[in-house]
Formats: C-alpha cells, sequence, structure tokens
C-alpha cells in the first residue's frame, strides 16, 4: 500500500506562484510514475502532468505546458508540482497519483492507469 498526502495549496493572485508537494510512505517511491491531476468545481477531473521514476521524462497538459514543472526527490519520497504564472482557471482541487506499473518507466496520462491518490490540496487563483 502507499500513502500519498499532498501540501501547498493556498490562494494567490493571477500571475504569482504556488509550489505543491506529494509526499509518499509505504512501497518504494522511486520505481512509481507520479502524476498530478486536478478536478475543478462543476467539471471533471483532469490531467496535468507526470513524471517518469527517475525523472527523466515528463508530459504536461497543453493548458499548463511552459507553466508548471514537475520534479521529484526520490531520497525524499517526494514529488512536487512547480506552478508559474497562475491563472484563475487553474483554480481547482490538485491531486498527485502513484503507479507502479510499467515498472515506472512511462508516465501515463490516463487517470484509470493509476493505483494510489491523494486527498488533494485546494488551489485557488484570484484574479
Amino acid at each position: 500500500q502507499v500513502q500519498l498526502v499532498e501540501s501547498g495549496g493556498g490562494l494567490v493572485q493571477a500571475g504569482g506562484s504556488l509550489r505543491l508537494s506529494c509526499a509518499a510512505s509505504g512501497r518504494t517511491f522511486s520505481i512509481f510514475a507520479m502524476g498530478w491531476f486536478r478536478r475543478a468545481p462543476g467539471k471533471e477531473r483532469e490531467f496535468v502532468g507526470t513524471i517518469t521514476w527517475n525523472g527523466d521524462s515528463t508530459r504536461y497538459a497543453d493548458s499548463v505546458k511552459d507553466r508548471f514543472t514537475i520534479s521529484r526527490d526520490n531520497a525524499k519520497n517526494t514529488v512536487y508540482l512547480q506552478m508559474n504564472s497562475l491563472k484563475p482557471e487553474d483554480t481547482a482541487v490538485y491531486y498527485c497519483a502513484a503507479t507502479p506499473r510499467f515498472g515506472g518507466l512511462r508516465s501515463p496520462v490516463d487517470a484509470a492507469e493509476y493505483d494510489y491518490w491523494g486527498q488533494g490540496t485546494q488551489v485557488t487563483v484570484s484574479s
């Protein structure tokens, strides 16, 4: 079993920055690909970004590309989501997710391929 705990959410003005963290415990973190997803009020959950086990490969949704950056520190069992140039439309609950499938070598964009989820952290961007 894997436990994921997100932190770092909050209220920020448009154009500002936040860094989310996701701390993992349980199974060996380094073999997991990690993803970030979000759910805005009244909308479906959507993919934000993902990273392979060693950080060599990342993928992002078009809506956040060039603004958000995913990184990880396997020594700390933590994955990060650096969010810059935030927009009101980035307002959502952000979730991190982990998958041991594919040995961490693939970084899926489909939420169905993730087995473990955190409880989420709220990000609110004011205009």
